[in-house]
């Protein structure tokens, strides 16, 4: 099985609603995607109607993996930057695997497919992430061709004395 990836899906109430489900799931079962477990849909919420808010003001654009049956399985957010000396390089955030489907190659699927989309935007040469240091994400994002090109130490606080590095990872697009 493989995910079918969809660039700036129509919203509706499916997929919001999967997306909730996707980012409290992986949040849930440990992902770096901004929260701490546990967590549920309303705690999300606030921060999924953000990445809407990009979506329809121009700003941000959204990546959405389907698995077989339809459901949504990863997403993506890709972001411009608001800096014209910027905007020949894209934020990417908030990227998710649902856990029932990790260990299958659909991360490295979803950056892929976050990079043919970068790729298909006027003028972008670049994506650029951030991620949480303690995990191993740098040598995941790494071995998908980003680079760490910056390292804040202790500048995330997943709990009182759990300070992590935020890790700055560049992918060039030529």
């Amino acid at each position: 099985m493989t995910l079918t990836f969809t660039l700036d899906p129509a919203i509706t109430p499916d997929l919001r609603d999967g997306l909730l489900d996707l980012w409290t799931d992986v949040s849930n079962a440990g992902g770096a995607v901004g929260f701490v477990a546990p967590v549920d849909r309303e705690t999300v919420r606030p921060e999924l109607v953000k990445h809407f808010a990009g979506m329809a003001g121009g700003r941000t654009r959204l990546l959405a993996g389907y698995d077989e049956d339809g459901r949504v399985a990863a997403a993506a957010f890709l972001a411009f930057n608001a800096r014209r000396l910027m905007a020949h390089w894209v934020w990417l955030y908030t990227v998710m695997v649902h856990p029932r489907h990790q260990g299958r190659g659909y991360g490295r699927d979803l950056l892929a497919a976050a990079a043919d989309a970068a790729r298909g935007i006027e003028g972008v040469e670049a994506i650029r992430l951030t991620c949480r240091g303690g995990l191993g994400l740098e040598q995941f994002y790494g071995s998908c061709g980003y680079k760490e090109v910056g390292r804040i130490p202790g500048a995330i606080r997943v709990a009182p004395g759990d300070d992590r590095d935020d890790i700055i990872m560049l992918l060039p697009l030529a």
